[in-house]
């Protein structure tokens, strides 16, 4: 089924939506939250979560891409849970390692708790990485955004753990460099 003919069985409040979610985007989805979960069970949570926050999302919205609507939303839930977790314990991870890694272009000695700078901070962000060379955006986003492995994006792209790893340094110090110039971040 076409994501047109989806959105349009939500706006019906048809409960076969979420059946056709389910059946197109439940792997993709399940992906994403177990990339950052590294739980089966809290995955499958997260999963069905989404499915019930896209019914209580559409409408109003009608999202342009229903496949990122949906990574969107599975993320901030997986992520939520994350959090939630780690804050009775601290784990290990990739989610873990992404976030080291993010830290050093964005913890800076600004401190972003508001969420307009937040939202002004994510137009940037998605700015810089439309101005990546193709290979090199990729890679950011498999690796920061569904938090996939150094391994898997090096088998995806035929490179090397090595070359996967010079590209995100290089492109979190641009990163960095980036948000300097845009008032982000203060040396």
């Amino acid at each position: 089924m076409e994501d047109r003919d989806i959105i349009m069985l939500y706006w019906q409040r048809n409960e076969t939506a979420i059946k056709e979610t389910a059946q197109k985007y439940g792997t993709y989805c399940y992906t994403i939250s177990n990339n950052i979960l590294q739980n089966t069970e809290d995955s499958e949570e997260c999963v069905n979560d989404t499915w019930l926050r896209a019914w209580d999302s559409i409408p109003p919205q009608k999202p342009a891409s229903l496949r990122m609507f949906l990574a969107k939303i599975t993320r901030n839930l997986s992520l939520n849970r994350f959090y939630a977790r780690s804050a009775q314990k601290r784990g290990g991870g990739e989610i873990t390692l992404v976030l080291e890694e993010l830290s050093e272009c964005l913890a800076g000695g600004s401190d972003v708790v508001n969420e307009y700078e937040a939202k002004e901070l994510g137009q940037y962000i998605r700015s810089f990485v439309r101005s990546l060379p193709a290979r090199d955006g990729n890679v950011f986003v498999r690796r920061y955004f569904f938090t996939e492995t150094i391994a898997a994006i090096a088998k995806k792209y035929g490179m090397t753990e090595s070359n996967v790893a010079v590209i995100l340094s290089r492109t979190r110090a641009k990163l960095k460099n980036h948000l300097i110039k845009e008032g982000f971040w203060n040396e």
